[in-house]
């Protein structure tokens, strides 16, 4: 038997096709013996609707906003590349996409964008964000006005997005401080852990996944706390020379988030680059070159392809009220070392 359609369930349910197409559409004027009839009829004969067929039919675009933060990122400006790609091509299934950029540092402006979109009639949201309480609060107003928010990248758990689009931060950072233990031989076993912002979830989880391992399989391997730079350069250069000062020198550097030209800069300064077992994550043209300089060894990745893939299928999906293919979503997390990187163009 072929794929079932409309008039398969109307001859199952026992009713015309306009009442399938009513039932379907969710338009009034079905009884609700009827809704239930053709509703068993679907479930029954496995029917899935083609719903990018249906939105052109009806001449229905669906208008979804992206929200990234405006730094100076290698990761983020591939992730916006990867997102615009997805976007072009989702025009021909009738979807537009705004893709904003947002003041890194200001929730406050972030809301008020949020609280505009929420006006301007928007479909749904996807953003990647740091989960503060002012956000928090701008994501769970937009969620009661019917918008659906999707949280890319770095999760937020307390704002309750519909849906998360990326890798298992908890995992990337076990995976991280099992490299780390293995690489650091016999290295000094200290090791400096350095993160843009400890209000970004994904930082928080890897953290946590690293630790957890850290302490179970190498006890004898010091971890120092999470040296915050708020992704500022000379931040970064302060902490690292403070703590060298105060605990002595060290034998690995695991960087949770961005800042790795800024961190190959002060390593260079401080004699050290190469030097010391670095393992960062998200693959850029920076942690590229750095693997193929052998000053990074290695870098917990994510395919951002993928991902603007994955959040425009699961906005689509949310606005269609339609239910989320997980084994297509779920996103595999890559370890990267100098030996299986692509040849250089």
């Amino acid at each position: 038997m072929g794929r079932p359609t409309v008039t398969d369930i109307a001859r199952e349910a026992g009713v015309s096709l306009a009442t399938v197409d009513r039932v379907l559409n969710a338009r009034p004027g079905v009884r609700a013996k009827t809704i239930a009839a053709v509703t068993e009829a679907v479930a029954r004969l496995g029917y899935v609707r083609d719903m990018a067929a249906a939105n052109l039919a009806r001449g229905r675009t669906t208008r979804v906003a992206i929200l990234l933060p405006d730094t100076e990122s290698q990761f983020v400006q591939t992730l916006q590349d990867a997102l615009e790609e997805a976007a072009a091509l989702a025009t021909s299934a009738r979807m537009r996409v705004d893709l904003h950029r947002y003041p890194a540092s200001d929730m406050h402006a972030l809301a008020a964008l949020l609280a505009d979109l929420a006006a301007g009639g928007i479909s749904g949201v996807a953003l990647m964000a740091p989960e503060t309480p002012v956000l928090r609060d701008a994501l769970r107003a937009l969620q009661a006005a019917g918008v659906p928010v999707v949280a890319m990248v770095s999760d937020l758990p307390n704002s309750a997005p519909a849906h998360f689009v990326g890798i298992d931060s908890h995992a990337a950072g076990r995976t991280a401080a099992m490299l780390m233990g293995r690489f650091l031989g016999a290295k000094t076993p200290r090791v400096m852990v350095i993160a843009q912002s400890m209000l970004l979830r994904d930082s928080i989880e890897r953290r946590r996944g690293f630790d957890a391992v850290m302490l179970r399989d190498f006890p004898g391997i010091e971890v120092g706390q999470t040296l915050e730079t708020h992704g500022a350069p000379e931040t970064l250069r302060q902490v690292m020379r403070l703590s060298l000062e105060s605990s002595g020198p060290v034998g690995g550097i695991y960087l949770l988030g961005s800042g790795h030209r800024a961190l190959a800069q002060v390593l260079s300064e401080l004699g050290l680059l190469g030097r010391v077992v670095t393992i960062g994550h998200e693959l850029t043209p920076h942690t590229t070159a750095a693997l193929r300089a052998g000053w990074m060894d290695a870098v917990i990745a994510q395919n951002v392809g993928h991902i603007a893939r994955s959040t425009l299928r699961v906005l689509q999906a949310k606005a269609d009220q339609q239910p989320i293919n997980e084994s297509q979503e779920r996103l595999r997390l890559e370890i990267i070392l100098r030996e299986n990187l692509p040849p250089s163009p």
